[in-house]
């Protein structure tokens, strides 16, 4: 990688950044205080269902008000696909508070590693505008971030990406982006940025 050709590095969240800790042991508290019990290969699978959802919607959670209907609506999946007969309402709280990211194994190396270059960096994200809060509870809160609900469209498009380039005050040409799926590359690519795929840790060592 020659980075005396670039002036700035984004960066996918979730499979480049960060990871997600195990929400089920507080998903199993929650219901279990709420008399809804359930096996954790059961949790997992509701889990994996609102996730799946989440996927599809995140760029819709674009305010406060989206947000929360979004959130509501990823609890409903997740609460039908127990089933658990629950007021989602009343289990949003509980269910958002389960979630939690962590840093990757060589995050913060990479990143200072990149800061000592002169580079810019930002989070380019398919996620809601929540992403700056999970950030900073992963200890990344330093980094701006962009996500794909407030660029109005998810990636592959490359409306993110152009706003983040915008946001840095950089060309698209002079940036690089780094993640772990095709629509990263395949958005990086449409907005004119060069890509570079995961983990971190390998493309700062290049």
């Amino acid at each position: 990688m020659h980075f005396a050709e670039l002036d700035a590095v984004t960066l996918d969240a979730y499979g480049t950044l960060v990871e997600l800790a195990d929400p089920a042991p507080q998903l199993d508290r929650g219901l279990r205080e709420r008399g809804s019990r359930h096996d954790p290969e059961t949790i997992a699978r509701a889990f994996a269902a609102e996730v799946a959802y989440y996927r599809k919607h995140a760029h819709e959670g674009r305010d406060t008000g989206s947000l929360a209907a979004l959130r509501l609506e990823c609890v409903k999946v997740f609460l039908e696909a127990l089933p658990a007969e629950l007021d989602p309402q009343e289990f949003v709280e509980t269910f958002i508070g389960s979630i939690r990211f962590e840093p990757l194994p060589g995050t913060l190396a990479s990143l200072r590693a990149l800061r000592r270059r002169g580079l810019a960096l930002a989070v380019v994200s398919n996620w809601d505008i929540g992403l700056d809060e999970q950030l900073a509870k992963a200890g990344l809160g330093e980094l701006p971030a962009v996500s794909s609900a407030e660029a109005g469209a998810p990636k592959p498009d490359p409306a993110v990406f152009l706003l983040a380039a915008e946001r840095l005050g950089v060309r698209p040409d002079r940036a690089l982006h780094v993640g772990d799926s095709d629509v990263d590359e395949q958005g990086a690519l449409a907005a004119g940025f060069r890509f570079a795929p995961a983990p971190l840790a390998s493309v700062v060592s290049t």
